[in-house]
């Protein structure tokens, strides 16, 4: 996140950025912003007083101070474009990487005959066939239909560890830009140029193309109400001005209408929604729009497959079970002995098990050992000792043939200790030493650690979590109550996924799920967000909305957390820059009217040096904050998780009783500096 920063902030970044803003002055692109639009006019109109005071008939106010009118005004609509330009800037240089990644890629187009043809990658269209050779990058998105190989995706997913990859399945699909590391493999193109998943993310990664979400567009709408509002406010007053005897300055009264509009959200409400969805790109999280960013941090149902989300999906030893007749450190000592040679994923656990619980060994003691490796034939795996002492741990059937074939008795309660952790979900291995049976080892998918504390998170914010699993009822609430999830889906097949999602949605709430297979495809474009893994099949990414490049499901977590910290943001600088216009009126409604009307001065409550001070200091102050709040923007309103009255107290209390006493205090030093110079 740090290395993130310094990018944002390098020179190169600011400079084009700089740039950048000048170039979005044009009104065209202005009148995307219909309170910076209002602003620029403004400008405008400063300009030509600067030029002639008397353009309007007065010129009281003087050349200089239409000049120093005109250049706060000309920043602060250049501040606002700077800020979008800025958070933009980081997309763009991206999108330049990748684009030269997609240009000079060539590929071996397989034509009717056989033969191997080099093509441009741009030139190849959906349904072609390619052969791709260790150490070339993939031309476009395809499915492999040909062999098997170790693919790198760090130029996608930033990861450096590839792989592996083969026809058929849900891990078939490849990505254009990644590279083949290891042996071959024939694809069969899936998209058309300009279609690829790299033109997509080209596309995506730079700002200016973002569309604006319904939130951002309401907003956007109610600035510019609020915009027409103030405008007409400012109109009405030149004739009941004139109607006192008082004459109105042009250039005030622009000064006047730009403090009381939002130019604070107008100038960074871009900004704020383009830094969104480059805050999800950081976590390597693909989102198809920033419509799908907005919606992680509104829904209301989380639906997550157990098997790689939940859990890790591999076995793992997590208790030891003697049967009767055998003391506890038998079997711990025996299940060690049988897995100190076993380099599976279930014989390190139960080496590590083992060890925690006290026991620990010497792998010289085991170099004369004999090992028997595991197979489907026997379903067992162990070592002989040198004297001939057999020590078997495996499938129970297996261990119980094995012994009563040495001759040896079986134990009265092995099966009945084998049948519960059967029926908890777990896998029960039988350990024999000899002909004795000495107990069981229970194997279960392991929960991953902290996701309780994630969900206990996410049900504090309202959000309720539901399991989906092929695993019994009993299996399912087991792992529901370890995991702390709120609900399960037992014996779930697909169709029950998007069944699940569309009650939710019924019942009007916002639902999000993960997938990667085929399988998944449906489901995931049924639900408001659908987060694909980029390890599944090109059915799930087309199908969803969001996609993983590093193929971590536990990712929407953190997704959702992005959402309403962007949501927060928004709402926390709109309160911002609504409550800072109360110290503006304090400061310019005084010095307007103080000539004619003394009595006002009662409510220079800063005591502001003069009504031009006072008018240019609240108008430099108007400016100055937008480049001061650029990194709230940028960085995101830290998200806690709260309820919506508390976060709504939250917000009041910092960003609105801020608004009002910051402005006071940053008005009031600018004054002091300005009365030293006028």
């Amino acid at each position: 996140m740090e290395e993130s920063r310094k990018k944002t902030w390098s020179k190169q970044m600011v400079g084009r950025a700089m740039l950048d803003a000048l170039i979005k002055l044009n009104p065209i692109v202005m009148a995307k912003n219909p309170v910076m639009l209002i602003v620029e006019a403004g400008t405008v109109i400063a300009l030509l007083l600067a030029i002639d005071p008397g353009l309007f008939g007065t010129g009281e106010a003087g050349r200089g101070y239409n000049i120093a009118v005109f250049f706060v005004l000309f920043f602060t609509v250049w501040f606002g474009n700077f800020a979008e330009a800025l958070a933009e800037g980081r997309g763009k240089a991206q999108a330049d990487t990748l684009r030269r990644t997609k240009s000079e890629t060539m590929a071996a187009l397989i034509q009717k005959d056989g033969s191997l043809k080099q093509v441009a990658s741009t030139a190849l269209r959906k349904g072609d066939l390619v052969r791709v050779e260790a150490g070339e990058i993939i031309p476009s998105d395809g499915e492999i239909v040909e062999g098997l190989a170790s693919i790198d995706e760090s130029a996608i997913t930033g990861e450096s560890a590839p792989v592996i990859k083969e026809a058929g399945g849900d891990f078939s699909s490849v990505t254009g830009g990644t590279r083949v590391a290891s042996d071959w493999i024939v694809i069969r193109i899936m998209a058309d140029p300009g279609e690829s998943f790299l033109d997509r993310m080209i596309a995506l990664v730079e700002g200016a193309k973002r569309q604006k979400t319904p939130n951002e567009l309401a907003l956007t709408t109610l600035l510019a109400v609020l915009s027409m509002i103030f405008l007409i406010v400012i109109v009405t007053m030149v004739p009941m001005a004139d109607y006192l005897g008082i004459q109105l300055d042009p250039a005030t009264l622009i000064a006047l209408l730009v403090c009381l509009i939002p130019t604070t959200i107008g100038g960074l409400l871009s900004a704020i929604g383009i830094a969104g969805m480059d805050r999800v790109t950081q976590f390597n999280v693909l989102a198809m729009s920033g419509k799908a960013v907005e919606a992680a941090g509104d829904i209301d149902t989380l639906i997550l497959d157990k098997t790689g989300t939940i859990t890790y999906g591999n076995r793992m030893a997590s208790e030891f079970i003697p049967v009767q007749g055998v003391s506890a450190g038998e079997i711990t000592h025996a299940s060690l002995q049988a897995s100190v040679r076993d380099e599976t994923p279930e014989g390190r656990s139960i080496a590590e098990l083992a060890q925690k619980l006290g026991e620990s060994w010497d792998d010289r003691d085991y170099a004369d050992a004999e090992v028997m490796d595991f197979t489907a034939e026997t379903r067992m795996s162990g070592i002989t000792l040198p004297g001939g002492l057999a020590i078997r741990k495996g499938a129970v059937d297996s261990v119980r043939r094995a012994v009563a074939e040495a001759g040896g008795l079986i134990p009265d309660d092995l099966e009945e200790k084998a049948a519960v952790i059967a029926k908890s979900g777990g896998t029960p291995l039988a350990v024999s030493s000899g002909s004795r049976i000495l107990g069981l080892i229970h194997l279960k998918d392991t929960v991953k650690p902290g996701l309780k504390e994630r969900f206990a998170e996410l049900r504090s914010m309202g959000i309720r979590t539901v399991m989906c699993t092929g695993d019994n009822p009993l299996t399912a609430a087991t792992i529901a109550l370890e995991a702390g999830i709120d609900d399960y889906i037992a014996e779930a097949k697909p169709e029950d996924k998007i069944a699940a999602i569309r009650r939710e949605q019924q019942q009007g709430r916002l639902v999000a799920m993960t997938g990667d297979g085929t399988n998944d495809a449906p489901a995931l474009a049924q639900a408001d967000v659908g987060l694909a893994m980029n390890s599944g099949t090109m059915a799930a990414k087309e199908a969803a909305n969001m996609i993983d490049l590093d193929s971590d499901p536990t990712k929407l977590l953190s997704v959702v957390s992005i959402g309403k910290q962007l949501l927060i943001t928004r709402g926390a600088l709109t309160t911002f820059s609504i409550s800072n216009d109360l110290a503006k009126y304090f400061a310019i409604l005084p010095a307007m009217f103080i000539t004619v009307l003394p009595q006002l001065s009662s409510l220079n409550l800063m005591g502001l040096g003069s009504p031009s001070s006072a008018i240019l200091s609240a108008l430099i102050f108007n400016a100055v904050i937008i480049p001061l709040l650029i990194p709230v923007a940028m960085k995101g309103v830290k998200y806690r998780a709260l309820s919506a009255d508390r976060m709504l107290a939250r917000n009041i209390l910092i960003y609105g009783v801020g608004g009002v006493i910051v402005p006071f205090i940053g008005i009031k030093l600018i004054d002091m500096l300005l009365s030293s110079f006028i």
